[in-house]
């Protein structure tokens, strides 16, 4: 299965701890070669530093195998790209929290799942304590989310 991954799901996922879970549910992420240019910030957190510095085996970074689209330049470079490696090598998943770039991508035929979504999928294997990584998702990073999504997942959690 080819998963293609932008800036923000992953961020998250590693924020909080939880990245080995992509491993386990998508074998190997491709990693748009835009994502990690956008985390060569200064004002990256140092766990995504440190998770640039020695990309994980599961990892694979990815350039684009044919010029931008202009017409996706309204989306974030991270955003763009994912959705433009993700048709070029045929994605089964794209990894995407931002509004935008999931209307986009789903115009394109693109399914696509969010940090949340991935929290449940590896919740429901059992690979993560659901509970508490929502709560230190929620607590200790930027991750934003409408009432409408927060209690959704809420729900999902108590099932």
């Amino acid at each position: 299965m080819i998963v293609v991954a932008d800036t923000s799901p992953l961020n998250y996922l590693i924020q909080i701890h939880c990245d080995h879970v992509l491993p386990r549910l998508y074998r190997k992420v491709l990693v748009p070669v835009g994502v990690i240019e956008e985390w060569r910030s200064p004002k990256a957190p140092l766990s995504i530093k440190s998770w640039v510095e020695v990309t994980p085996d599961w990892s694979e970074i990815h350039p684009l195998a044919s010029s931008a689209q202009p017409e996706l330049g309204y989306l974030d470079r991270g955003e763009r790209e994912a959705i433009q490696v993700a048709e070029e090598r045929g994605a089964r998943l794209l990894l995407i929290d931002e509004r935008k770039g999931r209307l986009e991508a789903a115009r394109r035929g693109l399914s696509t799942t969010g940090t949340l979504g991935v929290l449940l999928e590896a919740g429901e294997a059992g690979l993560i304590d659901l509970p508490h990584a929502y709560r230190v998702l929620i607590e200790q990073t930027t991750l934003r989310t409408s009432p409408d999504l927060n209690d959704y997942f809420l729900r999902r959690i108590r099932k």
